[in-house]
């Protein structure tokens, strides 16, 4: 009998660790053209199925060296953020990630965590000009 409960629990526990799973995708091109303000939109999803998350409690931003730009969610889309990100006029290339900070739920209070997407790269390319 104890060598049937360790097949169950050994086929069983795949099955509760693919029901908690989260992905965090970037929505942006990887290259922009260039424009008159210097902001560039970006913009991510963030699907998961964990049941402890807050949903009220995501905070999103891009993170861009050392600077954070908060997330706004999108109107039309569920779990969808988007913001713009400034990029220096000398600059062609910025590299940024995604940060969702939240509340998850715990036995006696909520405890504050964290998410972080692998790095990103934005090329911004100047407009060809128009003579040959």
């Amino acid at each position: 009998m104890p060598k049937m409960k360790k097949i169950i629990f050994l086929l069983a526990l795949p099955l509760a660790l693919a029901g908690c799973s989260s992905a965090i995708t970037n929505l942006t091109p990887s290259r922009l053209a260039r424009n008159s303000d210097g902001t560039y939109h970006v913009e991510a999803a963030w699907r998961t199925t964990e049941q402890t998350i807050r949903p009220e409690s995501r905070k999103p931003w891009v993170v861009v060296g050392f600077e954070k730009y908060e997330m706004s969610p999108e109107l039309v889309v569920k779990d969808r953020w988007e913001t713009f990100v400034p990029v220096p006029a000398d600059q062609k290339l910025i590299h940024y990630r995604f940060q969702f900070d939240f509340s998850r739920n715990a036995i006696s209070a909520a405890v504050e965590d964290s998410k972080m997407s692998p790095e990103f790269t934005l090329e911004i390319a100047d407009k060809a000009s128009g003579g040959k």
